[in-house]
């Protein structure tokens, strides 16, 4: 101990003062030390959704093998409206009856994920990374399959988008002195949920899978349009554009600038746009959607494009375009209700008899809805709540339930987290024909339901995959209906 502070003094009578080695400051121990416990609480937190109400209340029935399922349908009878009336001692007219055949191919869907040796030895006495990674993995393949039975595109090809109509104006915008070019991309259900002007529009690939095989991604997106061009004045100018709207698409990528240099500018839920400044998009259209891509090989038809196939006899409005960047936006019918939702209510009633008992609408959609169906009714709404704490207000309303003043029966409204905005999707749980025949009028038939694969090691982590394989059976599509093209 001696030598040890003869050694210091040393140390310190050379050193000047203040300029002493840091590592010889004395220092107590603090929290920034690091000699502190750290408090993990065991088990990650799932904080992601997982919302399927669609595949949750859909009923999934056993296929019995085979490429496809095939079934007949008898969608009409006396077609040739032969009258009952018969004259004494003879028989009378004969049914002409319609018999549409229907098949559909069964598709294989899952994802896979894996966990590193080193991944689950680090997650000792925290979590179990193979379960947890397991659960995950098919809490995302439930969540894609809802998206397939929603929006999934095996059969509508969008095709070639027609070419914009361009207005100019000198004014209502920040455009200068130019001639633009002006290009339109229309998008599937697929190709809109994941299109964004920052992100870009999808666009096909070759996808490298888990086990070194490849198979071809498509984007979504149909053929690009041919430019149309128009000379604006600046510097205040802007451009109304408008394009015929496309049977299957749910939304529009819109592209401009100058010819061969046009960029994403924006993504609309109708078909019309006003240009009003640069396009901010880093997306260059130049040599990309050159094909139509709409359509997925590996998917199965979904319920939208069931509907909007022609000929499903589906209850199918879209909605004028209007005003160019405006639409045509859902009118009240001066009596709590929505002129365009009795416009279906009728046609549903007129063609089938029936009436759909759901309607599934996007979160801003249904603030149309209610705007309009609580502006018919006057002042907003106010409930006040009173009890031992005192009173409370709750101010505002919101539609649960649309009344079908056809049918005089309450159609429930409920948002749905892959319906985009601007749509309305009807649907109908039961027939009212008691001889139907159909137990289910939708259905996942299932080749094989959820099964999970341990693959065998080919390198120091576990891997594995969730899959299933199946279809969306619909026996009768019009009892099913949209309304799109909605301004929101």
């Amino acid at each position: 101990m001696n030598q040890t502070q003869a050694t210091l003094d040393a140390i310190k009578a050379a050193a000047p003062t203040g300029n002493l080695p840091a590592h010889l400051i004395e220092k107590g121990i603090t929290q920034a030390t690091g000699l502190v416990h750290y408090d993990l609480e065991p088990g990650a937190k799932l904080l992601f959704p997982v919302l399927t109400p669609f595949r949750n209340e859909t009923a999934r029935v056993p296929a019995d093998g085979g490429n496809a399922t095939n079934w007949k349908q008898i969608t009409a009878i006396n077609t040739s409206r032969q009258r009952a009336s018969v004259s004494e001692g003879n028989r009378g007219g004969v049914l002409a009856t319609t018999v549409t055949n229907k098949t559909a191919a069964y598709k294989g869907f899952g994802l896979e994920d894996f966990v590193t040796f080193e991944g689950q030895w680090a997650g000792k006495n925290f979590d179990d990374a193979r379960a947890l990674a397991m659960m995950n993995t098919l809490s995302a393949t439930m969540i894609q399959e809802e998206r397939l039975m929603i929006g999934g595109n095996n059969s509508l090809a969008l095709g070639i988008t027609p070419t914009p109509s361009l207005a100019a104006s000198a004014s209502n915008g920040s455009l200068a002195s130019a001639t633009y070019s002006v290009i339109c991309v229309a998008l599937s259900h697929i190709a809109m949920r994941e299109s964004s002007v920052v992100a870009g529009v999808p666009e096909s690939f070759t996808r490298t899978n888990a086990d070194g095989s490849t198979d071809p991604v498509k984007s979504g997106a149909a053929q690009k349009s041919t430019n149309a061009t128009a000379a604006v004045t600046g510097p205040t100018g802007s451009i109304a554009a408008t394009v015929t709207a496309v049977n299957g698409a749910l939304g529009y990528a819109w592209f401009w600038g100058a010819a061969g240099s046009e960029v994403l500018g924006a993504v609309t839920t109708i078909n019309s746009i006003v240009i009003t400044a640069a396009a901010t998009g880093s997306q260059a259209i130049a040599g990309k959607f050159t094909a139509d891509d709409s359509r997925e090989p590996l998917a199965f038809d979904g319920l939208l494009t069931q509907i909007l196939t022609p000929g499903s006899g589906a209850c199918v409005q879209t909605l004028a375009t209007g005003t160019a960047g405006t639409g045509t936006a859902l009118t009240s019918n001066g009596a709590g209700g929505i002129t365009q939702l009795d416009t279906a209510f009728a046609s549903f009633w007129d063609n089938y008899k029936l009436s759909p008992d759901k309607m599934r609408v996007s979160g801003r959609t249904l603030g149309k809805v209610n705007a309009i169906v609580i502006a018919n009714g006057g002042a907003p709404l106010i409930r006040y709540n009173a009890d031992q704490g005192g009173v409370t207000i709750d101010a505002g309303t919101v539609v649960g339930s649309v009344l079908n003043p056809i049918t005089n029966t309450r159609v429930k409204v409920e948002v749905h987290p892959d319906i985009p905005d601007g749509l309305i999707l009807f649907s109908t749980a039961r027939l009212p024909y008691s001889l139907s025949g159909v137990t289910n009028i939708i259905q996942m038939k299932m080749r094989a339901e959820y099964y999970a694969i341990e693959w065998p090691y080919r390198t120091r982590k576990h891997e594995f995959g969730v899959y299933a394989d199946g279809l969306l059976q619909n026996y009768f599509p019009p009892a099913f209906g949209v309304i799109n093209n909605i301004a929101v």
